[in-house]
C-alpha cells in the first residue's frame, strides 16, 4: 500500500490538485484511490446525529471529533489496503482549528493506523487562499477569514505534519499550489509517492 496524505488549510486548493492527480493517473492508466477524511468522518457524524453538514464538525467538542477521527482512520486504512497496487491519496487537514484550540488531524493513534509514506502540505499565500475561499460559495469558512489566522494555521500544520511523520517514518513535503496551474502541484505529489 502506498498512501500519501494530502493536507492544507481550507481554500488552499486541495480538491483541485487532487482532481488533477485523478486526471493524470487516469490518463497514465495507473490504479489509484482518492479518499477524503472529512467524508469518512461526516458519514459517521451524520449517522450518530452529531451534525447535518461538514462545516459543523469543526465546532464539535474535541472528544467527539477524536471519536470520529478514529472510526474514519480504521475505514480509510481498510479501503486503502484493498488497493493491492497503485497509489492511494487521503485528503485531510494536518490540524483543525476548533473553539477549544488546534486539534491535530493526524495524532499518534491515527497516524499509526494510516501508515503513510508521505505527508504533503499544500500551501499558498494567505491572500490567495482568502480569494479562493470567497469564490467558493458552497462552503462556510468564516473561521479562516483572517490572513493572520491562515498563516498561524499553516505554521501549526507544518509542526503537526512533522510530528506525525516522526511516529511512522514518513516524509513531509511542502507543495506550493501555483494559481492557475494545479498540474504543477499534482505532478510533484505523484512523483514523490511513486
Amino acid at each position: 500500500m502506498k498512501l500519501g496524505i494530502v493536507t492544507g488549510i481550507p481554500g488552499v486548493g486541495k480538491t483541485t490538485v487532487l482532481n488533477t492527480i485523478k486526471e493524470i493517473l487516469y490518463k497514465e492508466n495507473i490504479k489509484f484511490l482518492i479518499m477524503n477524511y472529512g467524508d469518512y468522518m461526516l458519514k459517521t457524524a451524520i449517522e450518530m446525529k452529531y451534525v447535518k453538514n461538514r462545516d459543523e464538525m469543526r465546532k464539535l467538542p474535541l472528544n467527539i471529533q477524536r471519536e470520529l477521527q478514529l472510526e474514519a482512520a480504521k475505514n480509510i486504512h481498510k479501503d486503502a489496503s484493498s488497493l493491492s497496487e497503485g497509489l492511494s491519496f487521503l485528503d485531510t487537514h494536518a490540524v483543525i482549528r476548533t473553539p477549544g484550540g488546534y486539534l491535530p488531524g493526524l495524532p499518534k493513534h491515527i497516524i499509526e493506523i494510516l501508515q503513510p509514506q508521505v505527508i504533503f502540505l499544500i500551501e499558498s499565500e494567505p491572500e490567495l487562499i482568502l480569494k479562493r475561499q470567497e469564490a467558493d460559495k458552497t462552503r462556510a469558512r468564516s473561521d479562516y477569514s483572517d490572513p493572520n489566522v491562515i498563516k498561524e494555521t499553516m505554521d501549526f500544520a507544518r509542526l503537526a505534519a512533522m510530528s506525525s511523520a516522526v511516529l511512522v517514518g514518513a516524509s513531509v513535503k511542502v507543495i506550493k499550489n501555483i494559481e492557475g496551474d494545479p498540474s504543477i502541484a499534482a505532478t510533484q505529489i505523484i512523483r514523490s509517492l511513486m
